[in-house]
């Protein structure tokens, strides 16, 4: 995997540096201490994989991400527990709290890798008719054209399917994404997930499904050039 680091503190890239150099799966190509070079440099390389410092002078990690508009995964690096939370919500791989050991690095890394393989076998094996979810003890089988839309709630991620049943499971919204079709499903917002062949209408703040509404985030506002 093809990663780079920003952090503002060049010895907090040093210890990147030295970590991702022990990984043998990650090539680490660049770092930055201005996230604004960062920026240019994505808008030409190709990037799986983003090392991203939390607080920093200028724009913070976060804002960072939503400002990105096909993110690579990233893995957030920060020595402030609070924004873990916020993190995972914009389905960060992992949160690394510094200091942190090369164990700790590397599990991060391994989450990532595989997360990458997953994508990489989606996107070059013929697409699956149908998926298996996890309900409770069960696998369910799920035909792909019966997903209407899945919503994030609480610790549980709902499957709405044209034949009314609700499946329920613990499987993170982002991670569905994953299972699924490329192609086919839109992220809408950082709790919904959504069928592009069932979508009735739209504006620029919502779908409709049926009687549906469905919200658009913010920071998922580039799903409409999907759309058109």
């Amino acid at each position: 995997m093809i990663a780079i680091a920003i952090d503002d503190e060049p010895i907090a890239l040093d210890v990147v540096k030295v970590h991702a150099s022990k990984v043998p799966f990650i090539e680490l190509k660049a770092t930055f201490t201005n996230a604004f070079e960062a920026i240019t440099y994505l808008q030409k390389n190709k990037v799986d994989l983003i090392f991203l410092d939390i607080k920093m002078p200028d724009i913070s990690g976060i804002d960072f991400l939503n400002i990105l508009t096909n993110p690579p995964m990233v893995i957030f690096t920060t020595a402030y527990s609070e924004h873990a939370v916020k993190g995972f919500e914009l389905d960060a791989v992992d949160y690394l709290l510094k200091p942190f050991s090369l164990p700790r690095f590397l599990k991060g890394c391994n989450k990532a890798q595989e997360i990458y393989n997953l994508r990489n076998h989606l996107e070059t094996e013929e697409q699956p008719a149908t998926i298996f979810i996890k309900d409770g003890y069960e696998q369910i089988k799920v035909h792909i054209e019966d997903i209407l839309f899945i919503e994030a709630s609480g610790n549980y991620t709902l499957v709405h399917l044209t034949n009314n049943p609700l499946l329920s499971t613990r499987i993170p919204i982002g991670d569905m994404l994953l299972l699924l079709p490329a192609g086919k499903f839109i992220r809408t917002h950082r709790a919904f997930i959504v069928a592009k062949n069932k979508i009735t209408k739209f504006d620029r703040s919502q779908i409709w499904i049926n009687q549906e509404t469905i919200p658009i985030g913010v920071t998922y506002s580039q799903c409409l050039r999907e759309l058109h």
